[in-house]
């Protein structure tokens, strides 16, 4: 096969040199949700609360947690865990957030402007920080725990000095932090390891490990500010309460063995025998000082902090993993979400309805039962969970047949949105958590739709059997049944929209004749790891990492694509309706008009390691993304220019929603963007043969 003209031509570049940043602002909107992480109340502002995010992100609510809105972002990097937040006792416009990533980067953010401005601290910067409290009895001294040791502030957090042994094999990798409310001297440090106190400033420090089981890890620390030797401590074996100061724990009972990893415990300050305690497993209450627990929520809420409200115990708030933040009116007897204006989902795929777009649909990676498939039918303004059916499932894929059903690709098989059975229970609200069992999200209210699986494997195969005739032995070829087996993999990519359906899947490539009741197919090339397809009529094409195969039966037969040898780490696949087939690979975009006898690279194109191709018919380009990059690219097939737009968020795919573009982040939902004049330049001359 000749590859005659895989560089792009001088001409190609000259079209190129000429494109402008399109204008136009992006919005994020939702779906409501993801991780949420730690609370901070602003003393003196009675309503006015901080939240804490897994995205770099700092919200805040002026309603006592009913809605939020993004205050800051710390760092132009994603992924900072804002685990720690102190509001100024003494100056509720100054604010203190530590933060960690990946447990090597991190740092310390203070604002004097309410969280407007940040600045950071020298001393910090760069340290991995999992704790941080200010003195109640001075509120110029403040502790910071990170993977080095224990760090305090004697001038507000301008300046820090280690306060635990330099280089220490013991207090290091500091996750919790509690300070006497009437010494400053007196602090208790947790680590990895075990729980550590000083009462002489950091001076000297000694072990508090007698009651303990040996290697916990020491998640939250709460002194009593009553009866300052009263300490509770949660750690992955448990709670323990001191009456000595520490000198002696003993283990609570009542948490049973599985909810032994207590990220948190929060007392109520207006009845000190009342202590939450958040776990992995769920929020479990004691009311008698920790002699007996009780479970309020369900075991699969996994809960990272606890806010009682100091004017009103009965409102309580969790900060979760997944369901983000769940608010309660009745001291944690029922809870409901809280999540106006939090937008923390991971999207890995994104369908706009193509006789409406302003209907949306999301799907959700990480999120288990709170996540699934999220649908707008308002371009994004509000969101309905559908996830009945799912079981928890990761979304990879969204496609629409002709007839407009919805099909998803999941982290195991494929899924189809359609009526439930006449006997299926009415679907009930994620929101309605209450109970012992409360968290165990369902479908919205409401809903009328729940996802089916198509999954079963029918294949034909050709075997080779003897039969004889005539007394002589003849070899005959024969089509018989293989074993009927159900699809377990994962589906990372669909197509949906012909007569013949078509699924890139870890199993190989699978084809269906009859709108998924069965599937055939399997390895191609002695391949399974399929990442991306596409149809266009009888031809399809499907990408693997290191190569394509092409079909021109509607997937009968497949052969290997020839690739110029500088293709290499292919992630995506997708036919312009003139035929041209177009791959999105680690050093951009390449296509080719001919199925693979010539191909054009992009070159002047700013933009590598494109992960995302699609071809929208409303704006007729090529739509471009990549997960290492901010700007999106909407590809004229036909002259070979482009736009481009700054998004200013870490994106995963874009997609056209009527003159619209809409996009799917990593890491902050769903994002909708500027207009977009259809393209409508006429084709370069001799385009295909130079």
């Amino acid at each position: 096969m000749e590859i005659r003209s895989w560089i792009l031509l001088f001409f190609l570049c000259l079209l190129s040199t000429g494109w402008m940043e399109a204008q136009g602002s992006w919005t994020v909107v939702g779906p409501d949700g993801g991780d949420a992480r730690a609370f901070a109340a602003v003393p003196g502002q009675p309503g006015r609360l901080l939240l804490g995010t897994t995205n770099s992100w700092l919200y805040q609510s002026l309603d006592e947690g009913a809605s939020w809105h993004r205050l800051a972002k710390l760092d132009a990097a994603d992924g900072f865990v804002l685990d720690s937040l102190v509001v100024d006792s003494s100056d509720p416009t100054t604010i203190f957030a530590g933060a960690w990533k990946n447990s090597d980067d991190g740092g310390l953010w203070i604002s004097h402007d309410g969280g407007h401005t940040w600045s950071e601290p020298a001393d910090l910067k760069g340290q991995s920080i999992h704790a941080l409290i200010q003195a109640a009895s001075d509120p110029h001294i403040l502790f910071a725990g990170t993977l080095l040791g224990v760090y305090r502030s004697t001038d507000s957090g301008a300046t820090w000095t280690q306060i635990s042994p330099a280089g220490s094999k013991e207090i290091h990798e500091v996750e919790s932090l509690a300070v006497d409310p009437t010494n400053p001297e007196i602090v208790y440090a947790g680590t990895w390891h075990l729980p550590w106190k000083t009462t002489d400033g950091g001076k000297s420090w000694h072990n508090i490990k007698n009651g303990l089981i040996v290697d916990s890890d020491v998640f939250s620390i709460v002194i009593d500010p009553q009866h300052t030797r009263t300490v509770y401590l949660s750690a992955c074996s448990g709670i323990y309460k001191s009456e000595n100061g520490g000198a002696l724990f003993h283990k609570i009972q009542g948490i049973p063995n599985e909810a032994r990893r207590t990220r948190v415990l929060m007392q109520d300050p207006e009845n000190l025998q009342v202590v939450y305690a958040g776990t992995t497993e769920g929020l479990y209450k004691t009311e008698n000082g920790g002699k007996t627990f009780k479970r309020m929520t369900g075991s699969d809420v996994v809960v990272n902090d606890v806010y009682v409200d100091p004017k009103d115990s009965n409102h309580v708030l969790l900060a979760t993993d997944r369901s983000g933040v769940l608010a309660s009116l009745d001291a944690g007897v029922t809870f409901t979400g809280s999540n106006q204006g939090i937008s923390e989902r991971k999207i890995a795929a994104l369908l706009v309805d193509r006789n409406d777009p302003q209907c949306l649909y999301a799907g959700v990676v990480n999120d288990k039962n709170y996540g699934g498939v999220f649908r707008s039918t308002d371009g994004g303004g509000h969101w309905e969970q559908l996830d009945e059916g799912l079981d928890g499932r990761d979304i990879f894929a969204l496609d629409q047949t002709k007839d407009g059903t919805v099909v998803a690709g999941t982290s195991h098989g494929v899924f189809v949105l359609g009526a439930p059975a006449s006997d299926d229970p009415a679907p009930t609200s994620p929101d309605a958590a209450s109970g012992p069992e409360a968290g165990a999200s369902a479908g919205p209210a409401g809903s009328a739709q729940t996802w089916q699986p198509r999954n079963t494997i029918a294949n034909t195969i050709v075997k080779t059997v003897t039969q004889t005739h005539y007394r002589t032995k003849v070899n005959v070829e024969k089509q018989v049944k293989a074993p009927v087996i159900e699809l377990e993999s994962s589906v990372n990519a669909l197509d949906v929209s012909g007569d013949v359906w078509v699924a890139a899947t870890s199993y190989g490539l699978l084809t269906s004749r009859d709108q998924g009741a069965t599937w055939q197919g399997g390895p191609v090339m002695g391949g399974r790891e399929y990442l991306s397809v596409t149809v266009h009529g009888d031809d399809m094409a499907a990408a693997r990492d290191d190569n394509v195969v092409i079909s021109t039966d509607g997937g009968e037969s497949w052969w290997p694509l020839g690739l110029p040898p500088a293709l290499v780490h292919i992630h995506s696949a997708v036919f312009a309706p003139d035929g041209s087939l177009w791959l999105g690979a680690r050093d951009g975009v390449y296509f080719t008009r001919d199925l693979g006898k010539n191909w054009l690279w992009l070159q002047r194109l700013p933009f590598r390691d494109v992960d995302d191709l699609s071809y929208d018919a409303s704006v007729k380009r090529i739509l471009a993304s990549s997960r290492s990059s901010d700007q999106v690219y909407a590809i004229d097939a036909k002259a070979l220019t482009w736009d481009f737009w700054q998004v200013g968020y870490s994106i995963l795919l874009i997609r056209g929603a009527g003159d619209r573009l809409v996009a799917a982040s990593l890491n902050d939902g769903v994002l909708t963007g500027p207009k977009v004049q259809p393209a409508s330049a006429p084709p370069p001359a001799d385009a295909s043969t130079r």
